[in-house]
């Protein structure tokens, strides 16, 4: 297991564990984690908190992004991806996509590399969720 992937999914859980949506993110450089966050709509009540979103936030002004790679659990949406083509990130690692397809063209089309490695507990975590709690899951991702 890549550590910056497991370490998106502690945050996944950690989410989970709070009672919010299991999407996780870390952000790196240099090989080294410089933020994490987790998915946080439920707990504060605050539609644009994605986990990616929660993420850069608490990473604070870095200056450049150009030399970071973000990890999250599930493909980005829209909202996510245009902030990662905003913020220059060149390289996304995506845990899956096989429950949210996400913007994925839309990234690959403004440049960014976008490497899905379909994992089986980001499949799993999603897909158990979705099926416990598809009213909130349907909320995240605009469809109720």
């Amino acid at each position: 297991m890549d550590p910056f992937l497991q370490a998106a999914i502690d945050q996944a859980k950690k989410s989970l564990d709070e009672g919010g949506i299991p999407i996780g993110s870390v952000l790196v450089r240099d090989n080294k984690i410089i933020a994490r966050g987790h998915n946080k709509r439920v707990q504060e009540a605050n539609p644009i908190l994605h986990g990616e979103m929660d993420c850069l936030n608490n990473a604070g002004r870095i200056g450049s992004y150009k030399n970071t790679v973000i990890y999250s659990t599930l493909m980005p949406c829209y909202m996510c991806a245009g902030t990662i083509v905003q913020f220059n990130i060149p390289k996304v690692i995506v845990g899956e996509s096989r429950t949210f397809p996400g913007a994925r063209e839309f990234m690959e089309s403004h440049g960014v590399e976008v490497i899905d490695v379909d994992d089986p507990t980001c499949i799993q975590m999603m897909e158990q969720f979705i099926h416990d709690k598809p009213e909130l899951w349907n909320e995240d991702i605009g469809e109720l």
